[in-house]
């Protein structure tokens, strides 16, 4: 597993269907500071088109991505826009 303790904000939308992890991203990012780090934890597919994609509509970098275990996870930071 990751180390959770580097990141300012766990999100954890495993369950949620499509688009439920990006809504609650974009919730989550809109309540962080700048500089603050966030992962999100996602089991629906379509999360790993959408969130790199809004990622990068909004300029925000996609510092990482993969797989665990069947668990999706993005880690991003966030910057003023």
């Amino acid at each position: 597993m990751l180390d959770e303790k580097q990141y300012d904000v766990i999100l954890d939308a495993k369950e949620e269907r499509c688009p439920m992890p990006l809504l609650k991203l974009k919730l989550a990012l809109a309540k962080m500071s700048e500089g603050e780090t966030i992962c999100v934890y996602a089991t629906d597919s379509g999360s790993l088109r959408d969130i790199p994609h809004f990622l990068s509509l909004v300029g925000l970098p996609l510092l990482q991505q993969g797989e665990l275990e069947g668990t999706f996870f993005f880690v991003t930071c966030k910057r003023e826009l």
